[in-house]
């Protein structure tokens, strides 16, 4: 079975606080739902349109069990300690 993969690239960052408050709430979760962080941190080279911001890149065992861990009551209270605080690109996708 593929594996699916939630891949967040922010866009900008208002809020620093929140966004860590938000990050410490979020990653437990994602963690709990099986998800296993590949990537965590800022871009350190971009292209075309690309903008040099945080990129998380999170492997689960496959694009459903991505989307439950997304649309996961504890994971929307999470983004709820996020609010406005950051404009995000977000995606699921399958690989290998």
């Amino acid at each position: 079975m593929p594996k699916g993969y939630l891949v967040v690239c922010y866009r900008s960052v208002k809020d620093p606080v929140k966004l860590s408050a938000y990050a410490k709430a979020a990653g437990p979760v994602m963690a709990a739902a099986g998800g296993r962080f590949l990537v965590r941190g800022m871009a350190m080279k971009t292209y075309e349109a690309g903008i040099a911001q945080r990129t998380v890149v999170i492997e689960f065992d496959s694009v459903e069990r991505a989307i439950a861990a997304f649309e996961s009551a504890p994971y929307q209270a999470a983004l709820k300690v996020l609010g406005d605080a950051a404009v995000r690109d977000i995606r699921v996708v399958e690989g290998a």
